[in-house]
């Protein structure tokens, strides 16, 4: 029957049809394929060898015709929206498929309606009273006042109401507070965040471009709601007013795991809040701390706390934001200074404990007695089976909080030894307070990254920390390099390029830079906006062109 097919085939000259399983008996047969038999095979492969070879054809035509596109949709939105126009689009559409979902459009539905969606809050925890407690202490010493940079009674109008709120807090609001420990719930990871070093918000940032900033004249923090309330009641501690959501960014709170055991996660946790220090009849007055930190160790039911601090750093001269109105209305003048915080902490003086304890038939054998006694209780050791470090959790919630320290800022010494190790250029930002513009436009951007990354060493200091090494008879060289730049800085903010020997040979001060940007393209020469995968704005541009001037120069010392 098979010589029959093979034959009708043949008469009928085309290739003749194949019976798989007689193919293969008769190769075993023989232990030869037939050429008949070879032919046919190439032909039956020949449809997958195309197909194999049309796939990565069709792809780039594919990815051709996408840019093509896309590039076409740009020069259409230019000529609609214009330059300006175009970018603000561009902020929005964070797909950059130069169409806007209604996920996208929801930032500016919002501030055109003034209506948000209702928060996702999770369920207020319900406290177990025969749950465990954890006791926390509150220490505070306060602002050293001689850190002030400027405002002294009666320099610059500065007034002794205007400082009331400061001068007079000089100790917690609550030395000493009991808390459930199924309130610490909060810092629980979500499911999707377990693995260590993953970041996620507690209290997620609801600040953007459209948003812009929390008002100013306020008194009164909103009522906490979910996750934020026991990070309320933490700050009530230190003041009656805090605010879980700053007006400026970097707002919210973040976690991850440091460390994870069979039963614990040891949860590093990083916060931005701030204290509104004055009531009426005086106006109102922000101390915004630079940052609270710590790390809680907690079982995965959270029923049991065994360590608990919470604090604000003071590896840094100076680590502490203030501004005040002169005035009841938003639009009153603001002054600005800066300080140090010895210390404002809170930290369990020891690991949760239940009110009472029972034994394997239910009997209370050990209770909390009339006098407040603890319960004596005996905790077992934890054995971490996965971890990092703290400074590479800490690390990574930074970078969370601020994009643009996907860049490493090393302190001042270090990036000028590591510029020379390296042969590397030093990217120096001098700075008298927090840079908060620059650092949430252009430094975020992904060509300053990457070109920072590349060819780079950046460091961030503030003017007093250079003050201080500059003074520092010890270190004769690191004080000639921070008096270069001392040399260059201009009030607000210098951004400075400099040989690893210290010699600034490029700078630019941020006003001077923020004029810049602030042109319309047309009006200089060339454009700043181009079109490479992504919009790039003129701040960006301009940055770049500022070091890449830097790199031109160098090579005239280098050479």
């Amino acid at each position: 029957m098979a010589a029959d097919v093979r034959k009708r085939g043949s008469s009928e000259n085309r290739a003749p049809a194949v019976d798989d399983e007689h193919v293969d008996n008769t190769s075993q047969d023989s232990g030869a394929q037939s050429p008949r038999s070879t032919l046919a095979r190439f032909y039956g492969a020949l449809p997958k060898l195309l197909i194999i070879a049309a796939v990565p054809i069709a792809a780039f035509g594919f990815r051709y015709y996408q840019q093509t596109q896309l590039l076409k949709r740009h020069e259409s939105g230019l000529r609609t929206l214009g330059t300006e126009g175009l970018f603000l689009f561009s902020s929005l559409d964070t797909d950059h498929d130069l169409y806007l979902s209604p996920e996208e459009f929801k930032p500016i539905a919002e501030k055109l309606t003034g209506i948000s969606p209702p928060a996702d809050f999770e369920e207020e925890v319900v406290q177990d009273p025969n749950g465990e407690t954890l006791t926390v202490e509150a220490k505070l010493q306060p602002l050293l006042m001689d850190t002030m940079t400027k405002s002294k009674d009666g320099f610059l109008g500065v007034t002794h109401s205007s400082l009331s709120g400061l001068r007079s807090w000089k100790k917690p609001a609550v030395p000493s507070s009991v808390f459930s420990a199924s309130q610490f719930r909060a810092f629980l990871p979500p499911k999707n965040k377990l693995e260590v070093g993953d970041p996620w918000w507690i209290v997620p940032s609801e600040l953007n471009i459209f948003t812009g900033y929390l008002p100013n004249n306020r008194y009164h923090p909103p009522t906490p709601r979910g996750k934020e309330v026991i990070i309320h009641s933490l700050l009530s501690m230190f003041h009656p007013r805090p605010f879980i959501k700053t007006r400026f960014a970097p707002q919210g709170a973040v976690a991850c795991i440091r460390a994870v055991s069979d039963y614990y996660y040891d949860i590093v946790f990083r916060i931005h809040a701030e204290f509104q220090l004055n009531d009426v009849p005086d106006f109102p007055f922000w101390f915004t701390p630079g940052q609270f930190t710590g790390n809680i160790v907690l079982s995965r039911d959270s029923s049991h706390v065994r360590e608990f601090r919470f604090y604000v750093p003071t590896d840094r001269s100076l680590n502490v934001d203030m501004e005040w109105l002169y005035g009841a209305s938003e639009s009153s003048n603001m002054e600005v200074d800066i300080g140090f915080l010895p210390q404002m902490e809170l930290q369990a003086t020891g690991p949760s404990i239940p009110s009472f304890i029972q034994d394997e038939e239910g009997n209370i054998i050990d209770s909390r007695g009339a006098g407040g006694d603890p319960v004596q209780f005996v905790f077992e050791e934890i054995h971490w089976r996965s971890e990092i470090s703290r400074e590479e959790a800490a690390h990574r919630l930074e970078v969370m909080l601020y994009p643009f320290k996907k860049v490493a800022y090393l302190p001042f010494s270090e990036a000028f030894n590591q510029a020379q190790a390296e042969k590397k250029l030093v990217h120096s930002i001098l700075l008298w307070g927090s840079g908060r513009t620059l650092r949430e436009t252009v430094l975020e951007s992904s060509p300053v990254l990457a070109l920072l990354n590349q060819s780079f060493i950046s460091s961030w200091s503030l003017v007093k920390e250079l003050e201080d090494l500059q003074a520092d008879v010890k270190n004769s060289t690191l004080s000639h390099i921070a008096g270069l730049h001392l040399e260059k800085y201009s009030f607000p903010v210098e951004m400075m390029v400099a040989l690893p020997n210290g010699t600034v040979i490029h700078h630019i001060n941020a006003n001077y830079f923020l004029d810049q940007t602030a042109m319309r393209p047309e009006e200089e020469e060339g454009t700043m906006f181009n079109f490479s995968g992504g919009f790039e704005d003129p701040s960006t541009a301009t940055y770049i062109r500022f070091l890449q001037e830097g790199l031109e120069k160098a090579k005239e010392y280098l050479e």
